[in-house]
């Protein structure tokens, strides 16, 4: 098998798509480093309320590191992000205010599940909603059962976590992310801890969520859900962004020849 060559850093990002409407989330310019080792370079990317995009792309080429970015998890060494007239700029002195709103909008899911192990299912979902939205614990609990029901957990909520399995304990992680009613939900290839079988679980429920209109973006390595689900995919390698388009045109008919090179390696494995 032939060697798979590296990315030049010369090489054009293909665009195809026209934005008409003003973005919902732009991201302009990003940069990202730890010490000399530079994670994201010129990442520049923006979406519309209500879409789903798909990021791709082989180990190591930052897709997990903008999600963070995105969210100030890890905020970007240079460029911007904004959400919706909140706009944080990197290396500038911003406000909490700004940071706490911008971070409220947003939820996340991670490849591990982070739920706390001496809590019940039904106090995993409900504690942030008490501690950062005010609400009584009555209330919180009411709509934990809610969103428990909606990802098929309901029956689960006296539970610890241990007594779940890894798909069900994503699906409570899920749902914990839903009770803050964020605006955008991210996801950090939330089935890689998973087997298949289980891993098909969380795909269900998020693919609901984007049937119901719920912006998202996905870091993911399944290809199918990617192509099916997603309204575009974006592909990364080595920090840049080398193609986005609609999600059908570029699994199929990719333009960039590193971009060919990955989509045939993860599919003849």
């Amino acid at each position: 098998m032939s060697s798979v060559s590296p990315v030049s850093t010369a090489a054009p990002s293909v665009i195809k798509v026209q934005k008409t409407e003003q973005a919902f989330l732009s991201l302009k310019g990003l940069h990202k480093s730890f010490g000399p080792y530079e994670v994201l370079h010129d990442v520049s990317l923006e979406m519309h309320k209500g879409e789903v995009l798909a990021i791709i792309g082989p180990s190591g080429s930052g897709k997990s590191t903008l999600l963070r970015c995105i969210n100030q998890l890890s905020p970007p060494t240079a460029g911007s992000v904004s959400m919706d007239g909140v706009t944080i700029e990197a290396g500038c002195s911003s406000s909490r205010n700004d940071l706490v709103k911008l971070r409220r909008r947003i939820g996340m899911v991670f490849q591990s599940f982070n739920l706390f192990p001496h809590l019940t299912v039904l106090q995993n979902v409900s504690l942030a909603q008490v501690r950062t939205m005010g609400r009584s614990k009555r209330d919180a609990d009411k709509k934990s059962l809610e969103l428990l029901d909606r990802v098929g957990l309901a029956n689960k909520a006296e539970l610890y976590p241990a007594r779940c399995s890894g798909g069900q304990q994503q699906r409570i992680a899920i749902a914990r992310a839903l009770a803050l009613e964020p605006e955008l939900m991210l996801f950090d290839e939330p089935t890689s801890a998973l087997d298949p079988e289980l891993g098909l679980e969380v795909l269900a429920v998020m693919k609901e969520l984007a049937n119901e209109g719920m912006s998202m973006i996905m870091v993911t390595h399944e290809m199918h859900f990617a192509e099916t689900v997603s309204d575009r995919v974006v592909v990364m390698a080595e920090g840049r962004i080398l193609e986005q388009g609609i999600s059908r045109e570029v699994m199929r008919n990719p333009q960039h020849e590193r971009v060919v090179q990955f989509l045939r390696a993860v599919r003849d494995r």
